[in-house]
């Protein structure tokens, strides 16, 4: 075995009995690279990537080939969810060399770090030209590689906030979050749903951003976009539908053939994104959808810690999707001519196949309503029909080889879960949801903070060893933020002050009001780097300039405030023009340009009365309150025998009403 054997990884680990000498990335690597003066091999992919896998059968495992890789390179192993870092600047030099990235991450670099070429996944032979030609290269025309990998880390350096300083002073108005529409419209698939584009990611967090749009302007055509989404999706085969919980993506327009890893990040996204829309709509399936998917993530990717796993690989049994396809017969088989032609027509299931080979994915035909009318069956009938033959396949299915899990926890993906199972609490008011946000935030506690205040990004085998990076600060801030206002249990509201003001000790760069990526005690790599663009997660930033301005507002905090305001001023231009990639920019614009409204409970029903104003959608209200006057709006408003509900905005609070519906008065009519 190779030195992977020691990783805490498990892609890392998968690649241990690899005959490449793979080593994890270190300060003494690059050492021993330059002892020997040997390019480096940057080798970048995580446990859930198909083509990773592939690449790793067919040349990793090859004693020609690493033979030759070996002799002629030090070869470096990294797991991109453990080392985000590392991946980021070597993604960069791929998308500057080649205008596209993706993984595996294949990239070649001096001893030192600096990278001078960069590809994706490369077959053997294709492998084998490249390792050759680089190698000849490096040997007989250094000085050429050496000059062009200054040249390449230079660019890679570069940010788009250098030479940016932040403004002060800058106003947001209502008119210009108003117009963010007009940006966004044309992009979006009214038909299908989601963008005009494919693959088709979920992007939750873009769908956030209209549900507040629809809330703050009653524009009725962006709430329609984001259900449509949501109903497209619900019957795509990007949902697990006896199983629960979605995939990374869909390869196509109609998100029918998904890309079959189910990742934490994504789900808790999605758990979170359909508990808003069904505080706005109070629709079945959106219900049906959230605890099918909790039930998902209860099963198959929570620790006995209570830590979140990170994901379910793709591939079983040497196949992409083959836990999750059925044949005609094996459908047959598994219900046992039990309503096997309405179950078989519901699902499209077809002897020739609905997707490829005689295989079918699960593929509702239309919503369950629409299937029960045409059959002239009452919905509840077909529901009870529809749950016993789910329950067949799911026991059919679960006597296959399943997926390989990636079991390590990380901080960040834990705290979008965590704040997922809040949301899901706030939407459905089952309380075994907010007991699994607590005992995982108390699991953070114990095992991912540090004594200095620092965090641990990863968890494995009983031990964290990584530095937690900006998002793992943030995500998990903003999760503390969303328990506090449903429990007030002010310990959750003052961990999440630390985190900031940790970041802000360690992150922040005054010249530009952003956060770096990494902080000033993490390891040197050639760059260091900011995070703008919100994505498949929102970006770190955006996520803290959101924490800043609720704290500020929870703690009175000025200076919170305005870091939050510069923060947004920085970004104001791409936000009007880039639509969906500052997406959680814009959510902020939302609350920067309205002014939330602070909602102050006090008594000893405060956490009571929360709970039944927080079944509805508000995404402009901070909730604080319970039974101790400990934070400054919540001065002097405790009073004897009585729980009382202050509607506050801009720390100026309308008459005290004791009846929730009051309260929702108040919000709604101002």
């Amino acid at each position: 075995m190779n030195k992977l054997k020691y990783a805490s990884s498990p892609y890392l680990l998968q690649h241990a009995e690899n005959p490449v000498h793979w080593q994890e990335w270190s300060g003494e690597v690059l050492q021993v690279a330059k002892e020997q003066n040997k390019p480096l091999i940057i080798s970048i992919g995580y446990a859930a990537c198909h083509w990773c896998h592939v690449m790793e059968h067919e040349s990793f495992s090859d004693k020609k080939v690493a033979a030759f890789m070996n002799e002629n390179f030090v070869c470096i192993k990294v797991d991109r969810e453990e080392r985000p870092d590392i991946d980021r600047i070597y993604m960069d030099a791929a998308q500057l060399i080649n205008g596209q990235g993706g993984w595996p991450l294949n990239a070649f670099a001096m001893p030192d770090g600096k990278p001078f070429y960069a590809g994706t996944y490369f077959n053997k032979s294709r492998w084998m030209e490249v390792l050759n030609q680089i190698s000849n290269l490096y040997k007989t025309d250094y000085e050429k590689v050496a000059d062009y990998a200054n040249k390449l880390a230079a660019g890679v350096s570069t940010e788009p906030l250098d030479g940016k300083l932040a403004k002060t002073d800058q106003e947001f108005t209502t008119g210009e979050y108003d117009s963010l529409w007009n940006v966004w419209k044309p992009q979006i698939d009214f038909k299908y749903g989601g963008f005009k584009r494919a693959p088709k990611f979920p992007l939750p967090v873009t769908w956030e951003f209209l549900l507040q749009y629809h809330y703050l302007t009653e524009n009725q055509e962006s709430l329609n976009a984001v259900l449509n989404t949501l109903d497209e999706m619900a019957k795509g085969g990007i949902y697990d539908q006896i199983g629960g919980g979605f995939a990374r993506y869909s390869v196509d327009e109609y998100w029918k053939v998904p890309h079959f890893e189910k990742m934490l990040y994504d789900n808790a996204q999605i758990v979170s994104l359909y508990s808003h829309a069904f505080q706005i709509t109070k629709k079945d399936r959106y219900r049906e959808i959230i605890e099918q998917t909790l039930d998902f993530v209860e099963r198959e990717l929570t620790s006995p810690e209570n830590g979140f796993y990170s994901s379910l690989n793709a591939d079983s049994e040497g196949e992409e999707g083959r836990f999750y396809i059925w044949t005609s017969g094996e459908m047959e088989k598994a219900l046992n001519g039990d309503d096997l032609d309405l179950i078989k027509e519901y699902y499209q299931i077809s002897k020739d196949g609905n997707w490829e080979d005689g295989k079918n994915i699960l593929l509702p035909v239309s919503s369950k309503e629409a299937f029960a009318g045409h059959h002239q069956m009452a919905l509840s009938a077909f529901n009870a029909l529809l749950d016993k033959a789910d329950r067949k396949l799911f026991r059919f299915r679960e006597k296959r080889i399943r997926p390989s899990t990636d079991d390590k926890v990380l901080t960040a993906w834990n705290a979008l879960m965590l704040k997922a199972y809040v949301n899901a609490f706030q939407a459905l008011g089952k309380q075994e949801y907010l007991e699994k946000a607590l005992k995982n935030a108390h699991f953070i506690l114990d095992n991912m903070l540090k004594a200095d205040g620092g965090l641990y990004r990863n968890f494995m085998n009983g031990k964290a060893s990584i530095n937690a990076f900006l998002d793992d600060y943030a995500l998990l801030a903003e999760a503390y933020l969303h328990l506090y206002s449903v429990t007030f249990d002010i310990r959750w509201l003052e961990s999440s002050k630390n985190l900031a003001d940790y970041c802000l000790e360690h992150f922040y760069n005054p010249e530009t009001a952003m956060f770096y990526y990494t902080s000033d005690k993490s390891e040197a790599l050639i760059a260091r780097k900011y995070e703008l663009t919100d994505n498949v997660i929102p970006a770190s930033n955006s996520v803290m300039a959101k924490v800043l301005f609720k704290l500020g507002h929870d703690y009175d905090n000025q200076n919170y405030r305005h870091i939050s305001a510069l923060m947004l001023g920085q970004v104001i231009d791409e936000i009007k023009s880039s639509g969906p990639w500052y997406a959680n920019w814009a959510f902020l614009m939302g609350l920067q340009t309205f002014e939330p409204f602070e909602v102050a409970i006090m008594g000893e029903d405060a956490v009571a009365k929360s709970h039944e104003m927080q079944l509805n959608y508000l995404p402009t209200c901070l909730f604080m309150g319970g039974d101790k006057e400990n934070l400054p709006l919540l001065s002097e408003k405790l009073v004897v025998d009585k729980t009382m509900i202050y509607v506050c905005r801009n720390f100026t609070c309308k008459l005290p009403v004791e009846k929730t519906s009051a309260a929702l008065d108040q919000i709604n009519s101002d």
